[in-house]
């Protein structure tokens, strides 16, 4: 019977990434992020989801947001799903100083998050939903042009 239990399946951010940046002044940051997302299915059936967002914040500012396209995540596998994501500053943050600080120093805390809706079938017969969230911290170094730090929850 531990075969016909459904697990839900883990949702997280790898560390594989690159970041090309157009403009890294506070007034008018500019820069396409492309980081990839690992879905862990453990269980002994395909996690079907939908089509969803994802969305990265400065201290509760959105400063981006990707789309994450429909697909499966075959049993007892991780489907990686690459993303890119065009982050720009918003004017009400742009004149802020915080802000300006932060780019100055060459690092961003970021957060980001994202929700999968789907269903797992076991043997192809038996069928329930799920839904999994992705809750992520991390550092963007401009300067290194990379994603560090990751911690997701």
């Amino acid at each position: 019977m531990t075969v016909m239990k459904f697990r839900t399946p883990k949702y997280r951010m790898r560390p594989v990434n690159s970041l090309s940046t157009t403009s890294v002044q506070a007034s008018s940051f500019n820069a396409r992020l492309s980081t990839q997302l690992g879905i862990k299915n453990t269980n002994f059936g395909p996690y079907k989801y939908r089509a969803s967002n994802i969305s990265f914040y400065y201290k509760g500012t959105p400063i981006g947001s990707a789309v994450i396209p429909k697909s499966k995540a075959d049993f007892r596998r991780t489907k990686k799903v690459n993303v890119e994501v065009d982050l720009a500053v918003p004017p009400s943050l742009a004149s802020s100083t915080e802000w300006g600080s932060a780019i100055s120093s060459g690092v961003l805390p970021l957060t980001s998050q994202s929700r999968l809706t789907g269903k797992i079938e076991i043997m192809f017969i038996f069928k329930k939903k799920r839904a999994i969230n992705l809750n992520c911290t991390m550092d963007l170094n401009i300067t290194g042009k990379q994603l560090e730090n990751i911690t997701c929850k």
